[in-house]
């Protein structure tokens, strides 16, 4: 355990002193990964979905705050959206500008949270989003959990449904956009997915934020077996498509990315808990002081070896004792030879 706090308090350290570069390189993969699934899945238009293009978008928007890489990403499904079906774009449209309207115009500092929890259901680990937003965020959070997961849908239905979508037809059109409409507000695998996604954040936060010991180990826990819960009894009761699979091997790792969490950001010593109390004029106060664990990167010892020249140094300085040794003992064997003449001086006057 030891060994993982020295590299904890290294890696903390190498953060204190890299994080602009550090943020940039994490923010440059995020945009890989994000840019290359969307092309991936809804790639109809061929030169927006192009390697180069995947490339620019992303480093393009590293030298700029997380809202313009959602504001890239957004335009980068309208486009594709828009070369399959111009009714599709118009919806789509819509309902980003509501997104906007309601949560990114007034925290566009939080814009990435939308993007980690789309990819997190891109990527079939969609338990991870309560766990990871319940244990480092407030419930405010559910906001834009819930904005990546009607984002992540309503890419999957176009993608699914690509052939029926794309028409000339103006009835066709009629009909296709209807049906995409419908599909979209009242689908029910996405309103369950973001139910569940709204309770496990709200229990996980509730959970962590309680005074007692391992609150982040329990929380963890608890907010994935209760996604787990209520993304299978609602697969069951409203015949959803929802995998069982995906939903337990992200509930798994979602315990798992909870518990580095805690270990990188909350990691205290309940072995040495102390409840404290005391009181002012008004009120009295109860604490409970839990002592963080760190743990100082030990440093290095640089020894030298330099053969036998710290015998020379001992031998030149021995000699120089002997010097002055012998110097010492002639100064004074002079002083008394006249003090010696001084004296026989003043007795024969």
């Amino acid at each position: 355990m030891s060994t993982l706090l020295v590299w904890r308090e290294k890696l903390q350290e190498i953060y204190a002193k890299y994080s602009t570069y550090i943020l940039k390189a994490l923010q440059l993969i995020l945009g890989l990964v994000l840019f290359g699934l969307i092309n991936a899945n809804i790639g109809f238009m061929k030169m927006a979905s192009s390697v180069f293009c995947t490339v620019g978008l992303a480093v393009i928007c590293t030298f700029f705050p997380m809202i313009i890489m959602v504001t890239a990403a957004a335009a980068l499904i309208l486009v594709h959206f828009y070369s399959l079906s111009l009714p599709i774009a118009v919806v789509s449209l819509i309902i980003f500008l509501i997104m906007y309207i309601f949560y990114f115009r007034f925290t566009p500092k939080k814009a990435w949270l939308v993007l980690i929890s789309a990819l997190a259901f891109g990527l079939k680990i969609p338990l991870v989003v309560p766990v990871v937003f319940g244990l480092m965020g407030t419930p405010v959070w559910i906001v834009p959990a819930c904005c990546g997961v009607i984002a992540y849908y309503m890419v999957d239905f176009v993608k699914d449904s690509a052939a029926a979508l794309r028409s000339t037809d103006a009835d066709a059109l009629f009909n296709s956009l209807m049906s995409f409409t419908r599909q979209v507000l009242t689908s029910r695998e996405m309103w369950l997915m973001a139910a569940t996604v709204v309770v496990g954040i709200l229990v996980v936060n509730l959970v962590r934020t309680r005074a007692v010991d391992h609150a982040w180990k329990i929380a963890s826990a608890a907010g994935a077996v209760v996604s787990v819960i209520i993304a299978a009894a609602g697969n069951m009761a409203l015949g959803t498509g929802v995998s069982y699979v995906s939903i337990a091997v992200s509930a798994c790792l979602g315990i798992l990315v909870g518990l580095v969490l805690e270990f990188l950001f909350f990691s205290v010593d309940y072995s040495r808990t102390e409840n404290i109390q005391f009181e002012d004029d008004e009120y009295y106060y109860y604490v409970k002081a839990v002592p963080k664990v760190g743990v100082s990167a030990p440093e290095k010892e640089v020894k030298r070896i330099t053969g036998n020249k710290p015998q020379k140094q001992e031998d030149h300085s021995s000699d120089e004792n002997a010097n002055t040794n012998t110097e010492d003992i002639l100064l004074t064997r002079s002083l008394s030879k006249e003090l010696g003449l001084d004296q026989e001086k003043g007795k024969t006057e």
